[in-house]
Protein backbone atom coordinates (compact mmCIF):
# COMPACT_ATOMS: atom_id res chain seq x y z
CA UNK A 1 0.00 0.00 0.00
CA UNK A 2 1.34 3.30 -1.01
CA UNK A 3 0.80 5.38 2.18
CA UNK A 4 3.16 8.78 0.77
CA UNK A 5 4.28 10.04 -2.46
CA UNK A 6 6.63 12.96 -2.60
CA UNK A 7 8.33 13.97 -5.62
CA UNK A 8 8.03 17.03 -8.30
CA UNK A 9 4.10 18.15 -9.39
CA UNK A 10 4.48 17.17 -12.88
CA UNK A 11 0.54 18.29 -13.27
CA UNK A 12 -2.85 19.59 -11.95
CA UNK A 13 -5.99 20.49 -11.81
CA UNK A 14 -8.70 20.95 -9.22
CA UNK A 15 -9.23 17.16 -8.69
CA UNK A 16 -6.08 15.28 -9.55
CA UNK A 17 -2.37 15.73 -9.90
CA UNK A 18 0.54 14.27 -11.18
CA UNK A 19 3.65 13.98 -9.03
CA UNK A 20 6.86 12.72 -10.99
CA UNK A 21 9.02 10.45 -8.53
CA UNK A 22 12.27 9.29 -9.49
CA UNK A 23 10.56 9.46 -13.18
CA UNK A 24 7.72 7.17 -12.40
CA UNK A 25 4.58 9.06 -12.82
CA UNK A 26 1.81 8.49 -9.68
CA UNK A 27 -1.32 10.04 -10.80
CA UNK A 28 -3.48 10.71 -7.13
CA UNK A 29 -6.81 12.41 -6.64
CA UNK A 30 -7.18 15.16 -4.43
CA UNK A 31 -9.91 17.24 -3.15
CA UNK A 32 -10.55 21.15 -3.71
CA UNK A 33 -9.39 21.90 -0.51
CA UNK A 34 -5.67 20.04 -1.02
CA UNK A 35 -5.64 21.46 -4.49
CA UNK A 36 -5.83 24.86 -3.05
CA UNK A 37 -2.43 24.12 -0.45
CA UNK A 38 -0.21 22.40 -3.66
CA UNK A 39 2.56 24.53 -4.93
CA UNK A 40 2.85 25.78 -8.31
CA UNK A 41 3.98 22.81 -11.22
CA UNK A 42 7.61 21.79 -11.63
CA UNK A 43 7.90 22.39 -7.48
CA UNK A 44 8.10 19.93 -4.78
CA UNK A 45 5.64 18.62 -3.89
CA UNK A 46 4.91 15.72 -0.93
CA UNK A 47 1.14 14.37 -0.15
CA UNK A 48 -0.02 11.46 1.94
CA UNK A 49 -1.64 8.47 0.19
CA UNK A 50 -4.83 6.38 0.31
CA UNK A 51 -4.74 3.42 -2.38
CA UNK A 52 -7.66 2.00 -3.33
CA UNK A 53 -7.10 -1.51 -5.43
CA UNK A 54 -9.87 -2.64 -7.44
CA UNK A 55 -10.33 -5.28 -10.02
CA UNK A 56 -9.97 -2.87 -12.97
CA UNK A 57 -7.90 -0.06 -11.13
CA UNK A 58 -5.78 1.06 -8.94
CA UNK A 59 -6.04 3.96 -7.28
CA UNK A 60 -4.48 6.84 -5.02
CA UNK A 61 -6.09 9.58 -3.16
CA UNK A 62 -3.81 12.49 -2.15
CA UNK A 63 -3.95 14.77 1.01
CA UNK A 64 -1.82 17.54 1.71
CA UNK A 65 -2.85 16.82 5.90
CA UNK A 66 -2.58 13.49 7.50
CA UNK A 67 -5.88 15.05 9.49
CA UNK A 68 -7.88 14.91 5.95
CA UNK A 69 -6.75 11.35 5.36
CA UNK A 70 -7.91 10.52 8.60
CA UNK A 71 -11.49 11.97 8.02
CA UNK A 72 -11.22 10.36 4.62
CA UNK A 73 -10.68 7.19 6.35
CA UNK A 74 -13.47 7.83 8.99
CA UNK A 75 -15.85 8.31 5.85
CA UNK A 76 -15.21 5.36 4.46
CA UNK A 77 -16.65 3.50 7.13
CA UNK A 78 -20.24 4.67 6.43
CA UNK A 79 -21.95 2.21 4.71
CA UNK A 80 -22.42 3.01 0.82
CA UNK A 81 -19.76 5.39 0.68
CA UNK A 82 -17.21 5.34 -1.81
CA UNK A 83 -13.80 7.15 -2.38
CA UNK A 84 -15.38 9.06 -4.95
CA UNK A 85 -18.05 10.44 -2.66
CA UNK A 86 -15.31 10.71 0.43
CA UNK A 87 -13.94 12.95 -1.93
CA UNK A 88 -16.60 14.80 -2.66
CA UNK A 89 -17.55 15.59 0.33
CA UNK A 90 -13.86 17.13 1.33
CA UNK A 91 -13.85 19.26 -1.40
CA UNK A 92 -17.41 20.51 -0.35
CA UNK A 93 -16.48 20.98 3.15
CA UNK A 94 -13.24 21.25 5.22
CA UNK A 95 -12.19 18.09 6.99
CA UNK A 96 -12.65 19.64 10.23
CA UNK A 97 -16.36 21.44 9.59
CA UNK A 98 -17.06 18.12 8.35
CA UNK A 99 -16.26 16.40 11.54
CA UNK A 100 -18.19 19.08 13.46
CA UNK A 101 -21.36 19.03 11.25
CA UNK A 102 -21.05 14.93 11.81
CA UNK A 103 -20.44 14.90 15.40
CA UNK A 104 -22.78 17.66 15.90
CA UNK A 105 -25.81 15.86 13.86
CA UNK A 106 -25.99 18.71 11.25
CA UNK A 107 -28.10 17.33 8.37
CA UNK A 108 -29.05 20.74 6.73
CA UNK A 109 -25.18 20.98 6.28
CA UNK A 110 -24.75 17.87 4.97
CA UNK A 111 -27.33 17.62 2.43
CA UNK A 112 -25.26 20.85 0.96
CA UNK A 113 -22.66 19.23 -0.16
CA UNK A 114 -23.16 17.67 -4.15
CA UNK A 115 -23.94 13.91 -4.10
CA UNK A 116 -25.11 13.88 0.29
CA UNK A 117 -28.83 13.59 0.86
CA UNK A 118 -30.76 13.68 3.36
CA UNK A 119 -30.76 10.00 4.01
CA UNK A 120 -27.08 9.69 3.26
CA UNK A 121 -26.29 12.48 5.35
CA UNK A 122 -28.52 10.99 8.57
CA UNK A 123 -27.35 7.58 8.04
CA UNK A 124 -23.51 8.97 7.98
CA UNK A 125 -24.46 10.86 11.49
CA UNK A 126 -25.74 7.87 12.88
CA UNK A 127 -22.80 6.05 11.88
CA UNK A 128 -20.27 8.04 12.61
CA UNK A 129 -21.30 10.42 14.71
CA UNK A 130 -19.38 8.20 17.87
CA UNK A 131 -15.75 8.26 15.96
CA UNK A 132 -16.24 11.98 14.93
CA UNK A 133 -16.24 13.05 18.45
CA UNK A 134 -13.37 11.50 19.25
CA UNK A 135 -11.33 12.45 16.00
CA UNK A 136 -11.36 15.89 17.37
CA UNK A 137 -9.46 18.54 15.86
CA UNK A 138 -5.80 18.92 14.08
CA UNK A 139 -4.67 22.56 15.56
CA UNK A 140 -7.90 22.83 18.02
CA UNK A 141 -11.21 25.95 17.28
CA UNK A 142 -10.16 28.28 15.23
CA UNK A 143 -11.52 32.63 15.86
CA UNK A 144 -13.83 33.52 13.06
CA UNK A 145 -11.49 35.62 12.05
CA UNK A 146 -8.69 33.37 11.51
CA UNK A 147 -10.59 30.78 9.48
CA UNK A 148 -11.83 33.68 7.30
CA UNK A 149 -8.28 34.31 6.69
CA UNK A 150 -7.50 30.77 5.83
CA UNK A 151 -10.74 30.34 3.26
CA UNK A 152 -9.03 33.51 1.73
CA UNK A 153 -5.67 31.79 1.75
CA UNK A 154 -6.95 28.65 0.21
CA UNK A 155 -9.88 30.53 -2.45
CA UNK A 156 -6.86 32.34 -3.55
CA UNK A 157 -4.41 29.72 -3.94
CA UNK A 158 -6.91 28.11 -6.03
CA UNK A 159 -7.29 30.88 -8.82
CA UNK A 160 -3.69 31.24 -8.69
CA UNK A 161 -3.43 27.33 -9.67
CA UNK A 162 -6.30 27.66 -11.73
CA UNK A 163 -4.21 30.20 -13.93
CA UNK A 164 -5.74 33.41 -13.51
CA UNK A 165 -3.42 36.46 -12.81
CA UNK A 166 -2.79 37.92 -9.38
CA UNK A 167 -4.32 41.10 -9.69
CA UNK A 168 -7.72 39.21 -10.73
CA UNK A 169 -7.92 36.33 -8.18
CA UNK A 170 -7.41 39.36 -5.41
CA UNK A 171 -9.91 41.69 -7.04
CA UNK A 172 -12.71 38.84 -6.50
CA UNK A 173 -11.29 37.15 -2.77
CA UNK A 174 -12.81 39.07 -0.45
CA UNK A 175 -16.07 39.51 -2.47
CA UNK A 176 -16.48 35.84 -2.92
CA UNK A 177 -15.81 35.56 0.80
CA UNK A 178 -18.74 38.23 1.70
CA UNK A 179 -21.27 37.02 -0.46
CA UNK A 180 -20.73 33.03 0.50
CA UNK A 181 -20.65 33.89 4.63
CA UNK A 182 -18.21 31.97 7.19
CA UNK A 183 -19.36 29.11 6.81
CA UNK A 184 -19.06 28.75 3.05
CA UNK A 185 -16.71 25.72 1.57
CA UNK A 186 -13.94 25.93 -0.25
CA UNK A 187 -16.01 24.64 -3.22
CA UNK A 188 -18.70 27.42 -2.88
CA UNK A 189 -16.07 29.75 -2.72
CA UNK A 190 -14.49 29.11 -5.72
CA UNK A 191 -17.50 28.86 -8.13
CA UNK A 192 -18.70 32.26 -6.85
CA UNK A 193 -15.04 33.80 -7.97
CA UNK A 194 -15.25 32.06 -10.98
CA UNK A 195 -18.53 33.66 -12.19
CA UNK A 196 -17.30 36.75 -10.63
CA UNK A 197 -14.39 36.49 -12.85
CA UNK A 198 -16.65 35.34 -15.84
CA UNK A 199 -18.46 38.98 -16.12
Amino acid sequence: MIAWVAGVLREKSPVRVIVDVNGVGYELHVSLTTSAALPDVGKTVALFAHTVAREDALLLYGFATAYEKEVFGLLLRASRVGPKLAQTMLSGMAPERLIAALRDGEVAAMKGIPGVGAKTAERMMVELRDRAATLGSPTGSATPAAAADDLRDQLLSALLNLGYPRKEADRVVDTAVAEAGEDASIESLIRIALRSLAR
